[in-house]
């Protein structure tokens, strides 16, 4: 810091001379077909892009990219993209592309040969959307990986079962996904098999043979593989699933790399706010007296059963030292990730038709799910429904500077729709019928605490939550407002539209009774100029989707966003900012961050999230999940001096707000001079 400020100068020095370094290094040609033959020739870019477009409309394409300027706002931003996104020559050693021609590459290949489609989705890059990382990674490239890499699955409770499920998985990691696997209706440790009592070894095996195989299968080494196992709070070795996040855990059952989640239904909540006993249950014992699985089951409904139930194998637990036990957890690891199952299901659209059992890495994916039951060799197995995730988000800030938000939010679902529809991952079946049938997207948003900040506004106010309510209630209306469209041009709807609460128009009732444009004259400015949805608007859309239907059964989830943020140089998703300046060490050498649009005038406005009410972010949170189908990846910032039942009140704040899930929990530990410039 110089005078009380940071210097920002030097970040700026910093690009200009990493720039310089990045033209040194680059591939230069005479125009841009010479240069797309020869990436085309040696084996970077698909060879059809020559075939499905002219020369002339491929020179277009790159001419407006250029046209809108793009630039890196920060060192990180820079380096991140010539780092892990552009292509280079197989020695590393040169530079093949700009930011410019890698969203030009994307648009071409998505559009496949459709050039209108190819200038709208260029149009939108430019003005905000920004592609999942997979997508920005390999779209348009000859020699890709997948474009989406987040997967959803659950295990039947059968050693055939256990055996697909390990051998999808490695599938999934061996392509760079990320894949949450649910463990809870496999039996516990002790229970029986073919009526031999005290035989079952539990769910602790499964899920280090899920961890090793993600080790193994490591997309040749290019990018880590990484899981998550999530198993229900009711079932009976939940204390061994926490106990494996422990640093003192025991190596045969210590879980080092694959993260863990909490299915957490809402009668849990209950128990442990009225001080009452919790019982865990064997869930084969629940599943031999009642013909249905544990986790499947209503808790609410059937708790005062099972413990009822005589041959139901149960013992009793404290709530709150549970809750007690998370939280401990929690600070010490980061783990478990709580997915609260009955909030999501309670506002799912889709809950005539199926039931949302988990959610996935970055607790933002909430859909419907069916088992897999996988019989033995010559057998017909029974293929269900498993998930994948086709991500995209909007920069806030970008976007709204682009005077039309409906367009920006059209051109994002054009781009996660192609990505949808040019998915098939051949060795998870279950994730191939559900993508075929669901065609589920998951669009998400950037830059929220970024764009308060430069317009002057607490990410803790009233006032902060008024533009998200607005801001997320037209975006959810121009989502589906598109979705709509592709149904009707295409002739179809997701597989059983008509069983939803799309179908039935339930969907739309806080939408003809509420109006969620802007309140104050302060947000309404924010938005002047744009034609913004109110209830009559909402009402024509309504009498349309109930006409047409919808294309996608899932619109909108917002992921973490971490890495392609930089590349954006906005705030994480709608997470406040950790540091005004953020240091990432790679190897030997650190990385500064200064927090988007930070300036003198706002540096003391620019509150972090360590410093933040806890409170005030769950609200945030509330205030958007309202409008968002699926999920959003929720932090929780606490500090080493968080006491852990201040912890646990989060979580039942949480619960109580409606969040379908919570993420991580990011522990710092304070210094004295951190304590001391907290307290002034």
């Amino acid at each position: 810091m110089k005078d009380g400020f940071y210097q920002l100068e030097k970040d700026a020095e910093a690009v200009a001379e990493f720039l310089r370094y990045v033209a040194d290094n680059s591939m230069r040609f005479d125009s841009v077909i010479s240069r797309i033959q020869y990436m085309v020739d040696n084996g970077y870019y698909y060879p059809e892009v020559l075939t499905q477009y002219t020369p002339e409309q491929i020179t277009e394409i790159h001419r407006q990219a250029e046209a809108a300027g793009l630039s890196f706002a920060s060192y990180m931003a820079a380096s991140k993209y010539y780092t892990d996104y552009a292509v280079k020559t197989r020695d590393k050693k040169t530079f093949l592309e700009s930011p410019a021609e890698r969203y030009a590459i994307a648009a071409l290949y998505l559009a496949q040969g459709d050039y209108e489609m190819a200038r709208e989705l260029l149009w939108g890059y430019v003005h905000g959307v920004q592609p999942a990382t997979p997508t920005f990674l390999n779209a348009g490239k000859a020699r890709r990986g997948e474009m989406v890499s987040c997967f959803l699955t659950e295990v039947d409770d059968s050693l055939n079962a256990i055996n697909h499920a390990v051998g999808v998985a490695t599938q999934l990691s061996k392509i760079g996904g990320g894949v949450a696997i649910n463990v809870s209706k496999l039996r516990a440790r002790g229970e029986s098999i073919k009526e031999e009592e005290g035989v079952a070894k539990g769910i602790m095996p499964v899920l280090k043979l899920m961890e090793d195989g993600f080790s193994y299968a490591d997309q040749m080494g290019q990018r880590k593989g990484s899981g998550a196992g999530y198993y229900n709070i009711f079932g009976w070795d939940v204390m061994e699933f926490l106990d494996a996040k422990k640093i003192n855990a025991d190596e045969k059952v210590r879980l080092k790399t694959l993260s863990i989640g909490l299915i957490v239904p809402s009668k849990f909540i209950e128990l442990a706010e009225k001080n009452e006993p919790y019982y865990v249950f064997a869930p084969y014992t629940v599943y031999r007296a009642f013909g249905t699985h544990l986790d499947d089951m209503d808790m609410t409904e059937m708790y005062d059963k099972l413990v009822a139930h005589p041959d139901v194998k149960k013992k009793a637990m404290s709530a709150r030292d549970m809750l007690t036990k998370i939280a401990t957890t929690q600070l010490e690891s980061g783990y478990p990730y709580i997915m609260f199952k009955d909030n999501a299901n309670k506002v799912h659209p889709l809950k005539n038709i199926g039931q949302i059992k988990m959610s996935n890495l970055c607790t933002e994916i909430f859909q419907l799910m069916e088992t897999s039951i996988i019989t033995d060799y010559g057998e017909p197995d029974e293929i269900g429904l498993d998930i994948s995730c086709n991500l995209a988000s909007i920069n806030i800030v970008t976007a709204m500077a682009s005077g039309d938000l409906r367009r920006v939010v059209h051109s994002a679902m054009d781009s996660v729709t192609a990505v949808s529809d040019m998915t098939s991952v051949e060795n998870a079946p279950g994730v191939r019928k559900a993508n075929d049938l669901m065609h589920s997207v998951g669009l998400g948003a950037m830059n929220l605490h970024g764009y308060l900040i430069k317009n002057k506004i607490s990410y803790q106010s009233a006032l902060g939550r008024e533009f998200a309510d607005v801001f997320f209630a037209a975006m959810n209306f121009y989502s589906l407002e598109r979705s709509m469209l592709i149904a009707k041009e295409r002739g179809g709807t997701f597989h059983r539209f008509e069983e939803s609460d799309y179908a039935t128009g339930a969907y739309f009732t806080q939408y003809l009774e509420n109006d969620f444009r802007p309140r104050s004259e302060k947000v309404a400015k924010l938005f002047e100029g744009m034609a913004l949805p109110g209830p009559e608007d909402w009402a024509q859309l309504k009498a349309d989707v109930q006409r047409y239907g919808i294309w996608h059964a899932y619109r909108l989830a917002i992921a973490p966003t971490q890495s392609i943020s930089y590349v954006q140089n906005a705030t994480s998703s709608v997470m406040p900012i950790v540091d005004l300046i953020e240091t990432r060490t790679y190897g030997n050498s650190q990385t500064f961050y200064p927090a988007p649009f930070l300036a003198r005038d706002n540096m003391i406005s620019y509150t972090t999230a360590f410093n933040m009410d806890q409170y005030r972010i769950i609200d945030m949170v509330a205030t958007i999940q309202r409008h968002i189908d699926q999920g959003i990846s929720t932090i929780l910032f606490v500090s080493s001096n968080t006491p852990t039942n201040e912890l646990a009140r989060y979580y039942l704040y949480a619960h109580k707000r409606g969040l379908k899930s919570l993420y991580y929990t990011r522990n710092k530990l304070l210094s004295v001079a951190e304590c001391t410039a907290c307290a002034v």
